[in-house]
Formats: C-alpha cells, sequence, structure tokens
C-alpha cells in the first residue's frame, strides 16, 4: 500500500524584484489574499498578484518614495503615501488617478480605509491624524494627541471608531463622529507598531517594539492581558477571521495566541525575516517580507496549526507557562459590533465643468492628478482581476485552490516563481472599463445631486469642516433631483468659505503670538517661537518681513533659518519658494565670506569664548548650506524666472566646495 505523501506545514512561495531601487512600504489584500501592494524609493507603486512574477500595474505621480500603502476591502481602490507627506488615491478598475490629498507636513506613516463610509485615515511623522473625505479631496476631521510619529491606524469594524498606535508608546482610541479622543491606553514600554480590531467583538491588540502584546477591552477600556517574550518587535499581527486566535508574525516563525487567559496554541518555523503583513485565504496564511528591491511569500497551512486548545507545539522550545481556556470558548465574552447590512458603494468621482471650478485654487492638486498615471504592465492578469462584468459588480481577485506545498521529504525547497525584472515603462491601452453608469448612490440624509459640485480648497489650506453620524454608515438609494435649489448651493457655497475663514483665523491667530514675542523680545526669538508653531506659512509672512531690512540679519538668526529655508525650496507653492531664495541669497552675501574665513582661520592662541561661540555658529551654517547646495543645484537647470534664481544662488554657493 503506497505511503500517503506529507506536506509541509510553511513553506516559501516565491521571491520577486518589486522595484528598481529598495521597497519601502506593502500590503496584502485582506478580502482575496492574493493581490500584494508594493511601495518604492522609485516613487512607484506596484501591484502583483501572489504567485505571479509580472508586474500587473505600476502607479506614478509621487515625487518621494511611498511609505505607507493600503488597498480598500474590495480591493478596486489603493492609497499610498510618501515621504513627502503627500497622498494619492487611485482608482484600480479605471487604471487612474482618483484623488491627490495635500495637508501633512511630514512623512506619511500609516493609512487606512473606511469599511463603509468614502472616507480615508492617514497618521504621519508630524504626529497628526487626518480623515479625509474622497469625494471632495478635503481634510473633515484632524485628531490630535500623539506626540510622536503615528505608526498605524485601524477603523473599527462598525466604522464608529479609529485606533491609532504611535512611537510614543500609546495606543488611542477615536470617536469619529464626535471628532474627540474616547480612550487612551498606555502600558507599553517601546514604539507601538501595529493595532487591530477582533472581527467581531470589542477587543482591540496592539504590538509594540517592548516585545509585547496587549489586549484591550473596549467596554471597559481596560487591558485585558499582555503576551510578553516575543523573539522581536512586534510587526504584524491578525485576527483568525472566526476570532478564535491571533496570528503574531514574529522573526522567522508565526506564534498562535489566546488571551483569556493569555497562551500560546502554536509556534510554527517559518523562514521569512521580517515579515511586514499578513492575510488569509483558503485556510492558508500568507505572509510577505521585503529586503531591499525583493519580496518574498510564504504560506502557512491553518489546517496544520493548532487554533485553540490549552497545548502549545512549540519546536523552539518556547517553555512559557499555559492557563486553562475560558468555561465556553465558544462564546463571546464582551459585547459585539453591529454592522450595517448593506455596503457603500466607491467613491463617486468629483466632475469639474464650470469655468469658477477650473479657476479654483485646487487646480494645482488638478494638475498632480493630470500627472500621475496608472501603467498597466500585465494586460491579461488585469482583465481578470479588475475588469467588471457589468455596471453593479467586479470581477474579484481569483480564489483560486489553496497554494500546493512540497512534500515534506523532498530534499529541495518549494520552487521559486521565475525572478521577473523590475517593472519596465511599458504602457498597454488601457479597456474601457465603464461601459454602463453606475446606480447614483448619495448620502443617507437627503440631499440633492449637483450637475457641478462648487470648487473645494485645497486640503493644504483646509482645516476640519466635521462629519455627521451618517456620513459613517452605508449609503442610501433616494430619488435624485433634478437641479440644486438656491438655499441648497449657498450651503455648499458657504461651506467652503466658512473652511477658509477658520484657516485664515487661525493663521492670525498665530502671527499675533509671534507678534506678540517680536514686541517683547529680540527677532531671533520671534523666529524661534514662529519655527515652534511648526506652520510654514507663519514662517514665510514673517521672513517677507526680515528680508526687507538687512540689518536684522546676525549669524545666530541663519542657524535657525536656514532649515527653513531648505523646506521652503522644496514647497510646490511658487510664493514661498520666492521667500526661500530672496533669504537665502540675503544670508550668502551677508555671512558667506565671514563662514569661510571663520573656518579657514588657525586655531587662536588662549582662550576666547566669543570667539568660540561664533566659530560653531558658523561651522553649523556651513553644514546646513552644505545640504541646501545639492538642492540648489538639482533646481538650478530649471527653465523661466526660478532657473535664473537658483542659478545665481549656485554661482554664491560655489565658495563652499
Amino acid at each position: 500500500m503506497a505511503t500517503p505523501v506529507v506536506t509541509k506545514t510553511a513553506w516559501k512561495l516565491q521571491e520577486i524584484v518589486a522595484h528598481a531601487s529598495n521597497v519601502s512600504s506593502l500590503v496584502l489584500g485582506k478580502a482575496s489574499g492574493r493581490l500584494l501592494a508594493t511601495g518604492g524609493d522609485d516613487c512607484r507603486v506596484n501591484l502583483w498578484s501572489i504567485n505571479k512574477p509580472n508586474c500587473i500595474m505600476s502607479l506614478t505621480g509621487h515625487t518621494s518614495p511611498v511609505e505607507s500603502v493600503r488597498l480598500n476591502t474590495p480591493e478596486e481602490l489603493i492609497v499610498a503615501g510618501s515621504q513627502s507627506g503627500s497622498i494619492r488615491v487611485w482608482d484600480l478598475e479605471a487604471a487612474k488617478i482618483l484623488r491627490t490629498l495635500m495637508g501633512h507636513k511630514a512623512n506619511i506613516c500609516s493609512l487606512d480605509f473606511h469599511p463603509y463610509g468614502e472616507f480615508v485615515a492617514s497618521g504621519s511623522q508630524d504626529t497628526n491624524i487626518k480623515l479625509w473625505d474622497i469625494r471632495r479631496k478635503g481634510c473633515v476631521f484632524r485628531y490630535r494627541g500623539h506626540s510622536q510619529a503615528v505608526r498605524c491606524l485601524r477603523f473599527s469594524p462598525d466604522g464608529k471608531w479609529l485606533a491609532s498606535a504611535a512611537d510614543d508608546h500609546t495606543v488611542k482610541l477615536w470617536d469619529l463622529t464626535a471628532g474627540k479622543m474616547m480612550s487612551e491606553f498606555p502600558g507599553h514600554t517601546g514604539p507601538v507598531n501595529v493595532v487591530e480590531f477582533h472581527p467581531n467583538e470589542y477587543l482591540l491588540a496592539s504590538g509594540s517594539s517592548d516585545r509585547t502584546i496587549r489586549f484591550w477591552d473596549l467596554e471597559k477600556f481596560q487591558v485585558v492581558s499582555c503576551i510578553e517574550g516575543e523573539p522581536g518587535p512586534v510587526r504584524s499581527v491578525l485576527f483568525n477571521p472566526d476570532g478564535c486566535c491571533l496570528y503574531s508574525g514574529c522573526q522567522d516563525s508565526l506564534r498562535v495566541y489566546g488571551w483569556e487567559p493569555e497562551r500560546c496554541f502554536d509556534v510554527v518555523l517559518v523562514n521569512w525575516g521580517k515579515v511586514a503583513d499578513l492575510a488569509i485565504c483558503n485556510d492558508q496564511l500568507i505572509g510577505v517580507a521585503f529586503s531591499q528591491s525583493n519580496v518574498s511569500s510564504y504560506v502557512v497551512d491553518l489546517t496544520r496549526v493548532t487554533r485553540t486548545g490549552t497545548v502549545a507545539r512549540d519546536p523552539v522550545q518556547d517553555h512559557r507557562p499555559l492557563a486553562q481556556p475560558p468555561p465556553n470558548p465558544s462564546a463571546p465574552l464582551r459585547r459585539i459590533y453591529e454592522r450595517p447590512s448593506t455596503t457603500c458603494s466607491r467613491p463617486q468621482r468629483v466632475k469639474q465643468n464650470s469655468e469658477s471650478e477650473r479657476r479654483s485654487p485646487s487646480s494645482e492638486d488638478d494638475r498632480d492628478e493630470r500627472e500621475s498615471r496608472a501603467e498597466i504592465q500585465n494586460a491579461e492578469d488585469y482583465n481578470e482581476i479588475f475588469q467588471p462584468k457589468n455596471s453593479i459588480s467586479r470581477t474579484p481577485p481569483r480564489r483560486s485552490e489553496p497554494f500546493p506545498a512540497p512534500p515534506e521529504d523532498d530534499v529541495a525547497t518549494a520552487k521559486e516563481a521565475a525572478k521577473p525584472s523590475p517593472a519596465m515603462d511599458v504602457q498597454f491601452p488601457v479597456p474601457n472599463l465603464e461601459v454602463l453608469p453606475r446606480p447614483p448612490v448619495v448620502a443617507s440624509t437627503p440631499a440633492p445631486a449637483p450637475k457641478a459640485e462648487p470648487a473645494i480648497i485645497p486640503a493644504t489650506r483646509n482645516e476640519p469642516i466635521g462629519l455627521k453620524a451618517s456620513d459613517f454608515l452605508p449609503a442610501v438609494k433616494i430619488p435624485q433631483q433634478a437641479e440644486l435649489v438656491d438655499d441648497d448651493a449657498m450651503s455648499q457655497i458657504r461651506k467652503g468659505h466658512d473652511t477658509m475663514c477658520v484657516v485664515l483665523t487661525s493663521r492670525h491667530k498665530n502671527l499675533d503670538t509671534v507678534r506678540a514675542v517680536w514686541t517683547t523680545s529680540d527677532i531671533k526669538t520671534s523666529v524661534d517661537s514662529a519655527v515652534a508653531i511648526n506652520d510654514l506659512s507663519v514662517v514665510v509672512d514673517l521672513l517677507n518681513i526680515v528680508n526687507q531690512k538687512a540689518s536684522l540679519w546676525k549669524l545666530d538668526l541663519c542657524t535657525t533659518v536656514l532649515p527653513q529655508i531648505e523646506k521652503l525650496l522644496q514647497s510646490k507653492y511658487e510664493s514661498y519658494v520666492q521667500t526661500g531664495c530672496t533669504s537665502l541669497k540675503l544670508i550668502l552675501q551677508r555671512f558667506l565670506p565671514l563662514i569661510t574665513d571663520m573656518l579657514a582661520a588657525p586655531p587662536s592662541v588662549g582662550v576666547d569664548i566669543s570667539r568660540e561661540e561664533r566659530l560653531h555658529k558658523c561651522r553649523l551654517c556651513y553644514k546646513q548650506l552644505k545640504s541646501i547646495s545639492g538642492l540648489v543645484k538639482s533646481k538650478s537647470g530649471l527653465s523661466g524666472r526660478h532657473g535664473s534664481t537658483f542659478r545665481e544662488l549656485h554661482l554664491l554657493m560655489a565658495s563652499l566646495d
């Protein structure tokens, strides 16, 4: 009688070259477990089908490395955040850019799609969390409370809460409709890298660099249990779809945990290094990891993994004590999420028809969208995954049979798919996907649908405009009115006007603060206060005043202003660039000879404190100018007025070399 073939519990599926430069972020589609998105230092977002060697689509438009990517639940939209703070949303079915969102002042570290409403949440190194309305390209809420970079964001399954994890060692829970923090969960002693909601119960898991996983009760707002002794920083966790256990992607292993009481059900050795994301499909867990330009995928057969019980199978001799399970593990111990029975349609595209819209301040963002492209690299895979069958439904990523495992007695490791070359800049014709119009879906509060929406103030100048509870619930179809009545049109116009008034009021308040400091102290202190406010527009206003009187400039003022000038020269606003160039030219003309002479002078004999302080300031300015010189050189090749200004600055900075 033939001996049955015993297969492996975990194996490597394939390794691909995902980008021409280093991979900086990646995410798996959680619905299918088969769609992979990668972001790279080459400023691209590439789409892949797991276990296939060729890139499906390459998304361009970002001008700095892509730091974070996220797919929505139906896997038809993708959002990517860059090192510069910009966010772009692409429609994968239509193969084109959908939205550009500007407003963060530093790297985008985390993103998440709302499960029902048409919103995206973003967390940044600037410590802010922003909630964006995709339809209107606007920031509807800004959540402040973290003191360091926000590393992970997750919406609750019912869409009413947002959980955030940050480098400040805390986890926070935000009420979306109230626009405020519900609770803060302290306890971690290191940066918190990941948070994940239980799929059914009011329970939240958080993983940290302190090598612990904590479980939090969202009714009593207290810790339930804590898993300690992880082999390294916790970067990826995932609840089983039925909520029976939690998977933790550890260094070269998968660990399976229970939390009431805390216990380890199983440990599976997987040679995946630092796994970056996990997903489940067909009773298989898919894990992906990246190193330099390569991305590797791995499979764990969950039918061979212990997910409940009291005895842990631990091949790495994990001897932590095991506790008894609860009396009835199938019964939930806390409240269950109440999910709506329907889901929202995709975000409707905003039409730009009227003359007022074409002249609106958002034209710069629209230009960014025109310059962004979705290049189909593999038309066959693209049509299979993204092309809709009709106007209502789409073909989901293919849910094929589970990935076959290599025989356990096979000496060779799993055969990897052929490594492809990095995504090439080859464009295939985009098929016409919009065969039939989609049924109109509007907000649950009765509101007429305009033929052409009024202009929306760009998010860079936008303050939160608020939400209703109905915004976070699935839309309800209602009869569509023919046209806007006057009152409705005026209310929409006032909303943009009120937003601008809020922005200008905040800016005026900041300027009053700086002015108060200036009247009671010196110019250096007032510039320091402007920088501390962390609003580049205030710095620009102050420099425009200082630039008019060259005698106000001192060497110690240069040390504070030069880092801000570097930011201004990289701004997309022409007035900011012009102010930065003017300030830099004044500094070079007044202080560069002094700086170079001080650095070239021989050391002084004896103790001269004032000279040592001046020498220290010169060294600091020299270092900052060297940092700016590369930027000036790269922009000196531009055409037009800015190009000639940068060429002049480049000549003035020649003595730095």
